[in-house]
């Protein structure tokens, strides 16, 4: 989990290894892909917590993501599913980064962890990225999903202020895959559309938006995290509208192993 206690000079400056692994998903996102960034984040929120939510597109929006905030010059933290801040290798150094675990399945634990969560979140000056979908979007149009109330109610838990992201293109990179891996034969998609990736050069587009306004969201009101999820959720595919425009009703890439069994109720082009 992240350490709540910190030094002045720990929390303005992200650790050594997140710095490195930074540098060179730079790199490997240049590689595959081009990419281009619109937004940012304004100058009076820098270095100040900071809530941010991006729409799930696909297995490589992660890395794009990252290398779209190194390109504005922030440090962003990510709050990740349990499995993967368990993985050997990569879990420990994600951990001594200071992402962040969320397990949806137990509630018990779930509920501490939110409370750390809002702690961490109020306390230090890296924004913490979150995709509330909590999965790649099953729409058939790859338009944003429901998604659940968490990251609206960390952001009025903690008071910050929400920067919407909205990002386009990650999906062609690689296809989705299945939902688990139980041999090397479920990576074999997943192998060959990401090696063919540089050859076909796709085009990541990341808009960071204004931030969301929830001033008239009460916290403590019944149904305020809903309220303040659906103004999340909304800025997130206004935002998306300009990024995939000749594509508004499906994405011109196909990828034959993703579900498309749920439909997105914030599209209203």
């Amino acid at each position: 989990m992240f350490a709540l206690h910190q030094d002045e000079n720990s929390a303005r400056r992200a650790p050594a290894i997140w710095r490195t692994m930074l540098n060179i998903d730079r790199g490997l996102v240049n590689f595959v892909g081009k990419l281009t960034v619109t937004g940012g984040v304004p100058a009076a929120l820098r270095r100040k917590p900071l809530l941010m939510t991006a729409n799930h597109i696909g297995v490589f929006d992660a890395f794009v993501l990252m290398a779209a905030c190194k390109r504005i010059g922030i440090n962003p933290r990510f709050m990740l599913a349990g499995g993967i801040l368990d993985a050997p290798v990569i879990g420990p150094a994600l951990r001594v980064s200071g992402h962040l675990r969320v397990d949806r399945k137990q509630a018990s634990t779930a509920i501490g962890q939110f409370a750390d969560a809002t702690e961490a979140l109020r306390t230090t000056h890296d924004p913490l990225i979150v995709y509330p979908e909590g999965r790649i979007s099953h729409d058939p149009g790859l338009w944003p999903e429901r998604g659940k109330t968490g990251a609206a109610r960390l952001a009025l838990a903690a008071g910050v202020p929400v920067i919407p992201i909205s990002q386009w293109g990650a999906h062609e990179a690689v296809y989705w895959g299945t939902e688990t891996i139980n041999g090397p034969a479920d990576l074999v998609p997943l192998a060959k559309s990401g090696l063919s990736a540089p050859m076909r050069r796709p085009r990541f587009q990341v808009h960071f938006g204004d931030p969301v306004d929830l001033s008239e969201v009460e916290p403590e009101r019944p149904g305020a995290g809903v309220r303040a999820h659906a103004e999340i959720m909304q800025a997130i595919t206004d935002g998306l509208v300009p990024l995939r425009r000749g594509e508004l009703d499906k994405p011109q890439f196909h990828d034959p192993t993703r579900p498309t069994d749920t439909v997105s109720p914030w599209k209203k082009y």
